[in-house]
């Protein structure tokens, strides 16, 4: 669906101003959005998550760990897609006010496509590093996007997700390096090129989100606070873009239907895009941490 026939239409939940901001710059945050029902229950159930943590030893297809993770002192990096493994994510994914953001801003046919809970722990929760997200999971258009919700409050010290405004306008970059191999990051010698400046950091009160486009450059430095950073991510594309790689193929809710109508159609954009290794044979799929921060890592979930 085109952008002006997307802005033409009365929006759900986000303001025009903030749905204009998202088309201009790639991205938007706005404040205290999720309530304190949702916030919660899904609080409720990630401490869950996070006590079952302690008897992992290792990265797997639940859990993606810290190095220095223990049963007395928990750092988990990632909850893997959280949707598949408790209906309280899913249930807030498909019918809380996350599918009203894509609807405002992907019109009124959409599809769920994955997610994931990031922890960013304290006192030294890994930075991620500048990166476009279509490159992993590359699509027939550019009509995806990421939306998160701050599960705390998350000040500039606790290292909120940074977005470039504008970048989702610009090139995809290659996240291999000059040895061919996968590392899941822009390359050193290509940061000139994109404005790290310029970047907008996006925290705010719990509740608050976070919504880019796929090919928004964003990132985020170390956690150097006290305290975890959780952020749940869902992944949603307009029902039209379909995925060329079959990473997510395997989940319960992949490409489900959360607002409006299946495509008949593919739609697919003139402009190219970047192939991700090929991560069907078992074992070769590691986190975005896994590759960036060069461990030998596991087989780990989406």
């Amino acid at each position: 669906m085109q952008q002006e026939a997307i802005l033409a239409t009365a929006p759900r939940i986000l303001t025009q101003a903030q749905r204009e901001k998202y088309f201009e710059d790639g991205y938007v945050g706005v404040g205290s959005l999720v309530g304190r029902e949702w916030l919660d229950r899904l609080n409720s159930v990630t401490a869950d998550y996070m006590d079952q943590s302690r008897q992992a030893d290792r990265t797997d297809k639940r859990f993606d760990l810290e190095p220095d993770h223990t049963a007395e002192a928990p750092r988990i990096r990632r909850l893997n897609s959280p949707v598949d493994v408790d209906d309280a994510y899913w249930e807030f994914a498909s019918e809380g006010p996350f599918v009203d953001v894509a609807v405002d801003l992907l019109g009124p046919n959409v599809k769920f496509h994955h997610s994931k809970l990031n922890f960013k722990w304290g006192r030294g929760g890994e930075e991620v590093k500048w990166h476009q997200d279509i490159q992993f999971w590359p699509h027939t258009n550019y009509d995806v996007l990421t939306i998160g919700v701050y599960l705390d409050d998350v000040v500039d010290a606790m290292a909120p997700m940074g977005v470039i405004p504008g970048s989702h306008d610009g090139p995809l970059f290659d996240l291999y390096d000059e040895g061919g191999e996968w590392t899941g990051n822009i390359r050193d010698g290509d940061l000139p090129d994109i404005a790290i400046d310029r970047a907008e950091y996006l925290g705010g009160p719990a509740g608050s989100i976070t919504v880019h486009n796929c090919r928004s450059i964003h990132g985020s430095p170390p956690n150097d606070s006290d305290r975890p950073r959780p952020l749940l991510l869902c992944a949603y594309s307009c029902a039209d873009a379909f995925p060329i790689t079959a990473l997510t193929a395997k989940g319960k809710h992949a490409e489900a239907i959360v607002a409006g109508e299946p495509a008949r159609w593919a739609r697919f954009d003139p402009r190219p895009v970047l192939m991700p290794p090929d991560w069907s044979k078992k074992g070769s799929f590691k986190s975005i941490f896994e590759h960036q921060q060069r461990e030998a890592g596991n087989e780990a979930a989406r």
